[in-house]
């Protein structure tokens, strides 16, 4: 695991604090430094995500582009993400529960992989960490001939994506499948050229003009995410345009 940041001394941590301009992101001249990635030609890809739209943030178009060369796509939802709106009035744990699955069906036929099978662990979320062997066990038997697991980065400063992440490394080793990291929060709180970041180990998927519009359709499926949810602050949307903007580029990146 890489090097997190500590909390700024007015926020609790590096999430809730103001984030990097997208701006930024898109300015930096690194993006040519990193190697294009090879995706498997053929076999079923596992991609593992802490909460229902975690794995179309992060790995959005190389899922698509992975289903349009007629790879299998097996999705794992660690945790409904039933707590994303823990203190609203507006909308109940057991709601959001079922509003986050029909979001996720929605956002992978948006993607054109809508036949991907889905799995839903059902770990409580926020609590992943508390979960990590029983989620290995589980993960082992979906992993077992699989060409390739996607999952969260391990480094990622959010609990339950580096714990489901752990988990999956765990999984792929036991399964003998290789696993590869794509990062969520990290475009927030780094910055280009961060070196709490192992961009060497970093690839990048160039993702096609009509892969990047059907990721942009997806991530607008997630509307308990980019929209509030009702009036009060609580309600507020957890991914804002300017957050949702580090999710719509050109390409993604993946870890090793």
């Amino acid at each position: 695991m890489s090097e997190q940041p500590g909390p700024s001394p007015a926020y609790a941590n590096p999430i809730q604090a103001p984030g990097t301009d997208e701006a930024l992101w898109r300015d930096w001249d690194g993006w040519r430094a990193l190697p294009e990635l090879r995706l498997p030609e053929a076999g079923r890809v596992v991609v593992v995500a802490a909460h229902p739209d975690d794995e179309v943030l992060g790995a959005g178009g190389t899922m698509a582009m992975l289903a349009d060369a007629g790879t299998a796509l097996t999705v794992v939802s660690v945790t409904d993400g039933e707590q994303s709106h823990a203190d609203s009035k507006a909308v109940t744990p057991g709601r959001l529960t079922q509003l986050r699955a029909e979001e996720l069906r929605q956002a992978l036929a948006a993607l054109g992989t809508g036949a991907a099978h889905v799995v839903r662990l059902q770990v409580p979320d926020t609590r992943v960490a508390f979960h990590e062997d029983e989620i290995v066990k589980a993960l082992v038997p979906v992993l077992e001939g699989a060409s390739l697991c996607l999952a969260p980065w391990i480094g990622d400063v959010h609990g339950d994506h580096e714990a489901a992440g752990r988990a999956a490394l765990a999984a792929a080793a036991q399964a003998s499948v290789p696993c590869l990291m794509y990062p969520v929060w990290m475009w927030h709180w780094a910055r280009p050229g961060d070196p709490r970041v192992p961009w060497p180990s970093a690839h990048r998927v160039t993702l096609p003009a009509d892969v990047q519009a059907r990721k942009r359709a997806a991530v607008a499926r997630f509307a308990t995410q980019v929209e509030p949810i009702g009036p009060a602050p609580e309600d507020a949307a957890v991914l804002p345009p300017d957050e949702v903007a580090h999710h719509l580029r050109a390409h993604e990146v993946m870890f090793q």
